[in-house]
C-alpha cells in the first residue's frame, strides 16, 4: 500500500472537489431546487422547447447522479487523509472525526431547512460507519464496495417492503398528492411554511429515497469506501506515474458502461410500458442505472486526471481549486441563492424559467463563486463555514484572516 507522508494540500483533489461542486450547482439550478420529484406543470413549464429538452436530457445523462457520486468519493478520500495525518502525528482521529460529523449534521439540518435535497445530513449519518472501515483490508473493502454497487441494499429492502415506502406512503410520481402538495408549499408558501415542510415530512421522504429501493445511501457509502481505497493506494499522489492504471480504469469503465446500458434497456423493456417500482425487473433495471452512473463517474475522474497531467490542463483546471477548498460554504450559499430565486418566499420563479436559462443562471453563479472563492482565500485562511467547522472540531479559534 502506497502512502505519502506529507500533510501538504494536494491541488488536484481541491480542483476535483470544485469541479464536482460545479456539476452539482448546475443540476440543482435546472431542477429549481425542488429536491425531489416534480409535478407535470413544472415539467411543462421548464421544457417548452427542443433546446430546453436537450439541456434537461444532457444534464440527466452526464451530470445527474454522477457529480454527487464524485463528491461522495472525495468525502471518503478526505476521511482517509484526516485519519492518516493524525496517525503521522501519533494521534487517533476517530473520536475527533465523530465529533466533526456531528457538527456537520448540525450544519446539514440548517441547510436542509432551505433545501430538502441536502446531502450534508446524509454524509454525517453515513460518515459514522466509515470509522470502523478504516482498518479493513483493501481486498474486503473492494468486495463490500462491489456488493453495494450491485444493489444488495435495494434487493434486501425490496424483498422486505415490496417497493412500499419505509417511512411512509410517499409518492414519487408527478401526479402524486405528496409531490403536488410539496410543490405548492415551496411555490406559494412562506419561508416558515417551507422550513416546517422540509423539517418534518421532508426528512422522511428523503430517508425513503436514501434507504428505499432507490438506494442512494448505499451507493453514497460505496463511493465513500472507494475514496478511502483511493487514499490508501496513493492514487492522487501518484497520478502522474499511474498512466497504465488510469488507462485500464478508462477501458474497463467504458466496457462496463456499455454493459450497464444493455441491462437498463433489457430489464426496463421487460417491465412493460408503465414502469412501477413493485417488481424485480425494475429493481434489476435500477441497478443497471446505478452501474451506468458509477462507470460515468469513474470516467469523469480518469479524464480529469489525464487532463491534469498536462501543464496546460492543470493550469485550466486549477481554477476550481479555491472553489473546492470552500466547498462547504459554496454549497450552502448555492442553496440559499437558488431557493431565493425559485421559492415563494423569494422571487417565486419556480417552474417559470425554461431550462436553457436556468442552465445559464447556474453558469453565472458558478463563475461568480469561483471568482469570489479566489478573492476570499487571498485574504483569509478558510472559507467562513470551513473556519467555523474546523474551529469547533478542535475547540479553538484558528487564525481566520491572513497576516
Amino acid at each position: 500500500m502506497s502512502v505519502v507522508t506529507t500533510n501538504k494540500r494536494i491541488d488536484i483533489i481541491d480542483a476535483l472537489r470544485g469541479f464536482a461542486l460545479a456539476g452539482i450547482v448546475i443540476v440543482h439550478m435546472v431542477e429549481n431546487y425542488i429536491g425531489g420529484p416534480a409535478t407535470q406543470s413544472f415539467i411543462e413549464g421548464t421544457n417548452p422547447g427542443i433546446i430546453d429538452q436537450i439541456v434537461k436530457q444532457g444534464i440527466s445523462f452526464f451530470l445527474s447522479g454522477k457529480f454527487f457520486a464524485l463528491f461522495s468519493f472525495l468525502f471518503g478520500l478526505s476521511f482517509f487523509i484526516q485519519m492518516r495525518n493524525a496517525a503521522q502525528k501519533g494521534a487517533n482521529f476517530g473520536g475527533r472525526f465523530l465529533w466533526r460529523i456531528i457538527l456537520l449534521m448540525g450544519i446539514g439540518f440548517v441547510h436542509h431547512a432551505f433545501y430538502k435535497g441536502d446531502i450534508l445530513t446524509i454524509y454525517a449519518a453515513l460518515g459514522i460507519f466509515l470509522i470502523p472501515f478504516y482498518k479493513i483490508h483493501n481486498r474486503w473493502l473492494l468486495v463490500i464496495t462491489g456488493v453495494l454497487f450491485l444493489g444488495i441494499g435495494r434487493y434486501i429492502v425490496f424483498a422486505i417492503t415490496g417497493g412500499e415506502g419505509i417511512f411512509g406512503a410517499f409518492g414519487f410520481q408527478p401526479d402524486s398528492p405528496d409531490v403536488i402538495a410539496y410543490y405548492e408549499t415551496i411555490k406559494n408558501g412562506s419561508f416558515t411554511e417551507v422550513v416546517i415542510a422540509n423539517s418534518t415530512d421532508g426528512h422522511l421522504t428523503k430517508m425513503d429515497f436514501q434507504l428505499g429501493v432507490f438506494s442512494r445511501a448505499y451507493l453514497t457509502f460505496g463511493f465513500f469506501l472507494l475514496g478511502l481505497y483511493a487514499g490508501r493506494t496513493g492514487f492522487f499522489q501518484n497520478y502522474k506515474e499511474n498512466k497504465k492504471l488510469v488507462r485500464k480504469l478508462l477501458i474497463g469503465s467504458l466496457i462496463t458502461l456499455v454493459v450497464s446500458i444493455g441491462i437498463v434497456i433489457g430489464f426496463f423493456a421487460s417491465a412493460g410500458p408503465n414502469v412501477s417500482f413493485d417488481n424485480w425487473m425494475v429493481m434489476f433495471g435500477l441497478t443497471g442505472v446505478d452501474l451506468f452512473n458509477f462507470c460515468l463517474t469513474i470516467i469523469i475522474i480518469v479524464l480529469f486526471v489525464m487532463a491534469y497531467r498536462s501543464t496546460k490542463g492543470a493550469q485550466r483546471l486549477k481554477v476550481f481549486a479555491p472553489y473546492g477548498r470552500m466547498a462547504l460554504t459554496n454549497y450552502f450559499m448555492q442553496s440559499i441563492i437558488g431557493t431565493f430565486i425559485f421559492f415563494g418566499w423569494g422571487l417565486g420563479y419556480l417552474g417559470q424559467i425554461p431550462n436553457r436559462y436556468t442552465f445559464l443562471i447556474a453558469i453565472g453563479i458558478l463563475i461568480l463563486q469561483i471568482w469570489w472563492s479566489k478573492w476570499w482565500l487571498s485574504r483569509f485562511n478558510y472559507g467562513p463555514l470551513e473556519w467555523l467547522w474546523r474551529s469547533l472540531t478542535y475547540f479553538k479559534w484558528f487564525p481566520f484572516k491572513k497576516k
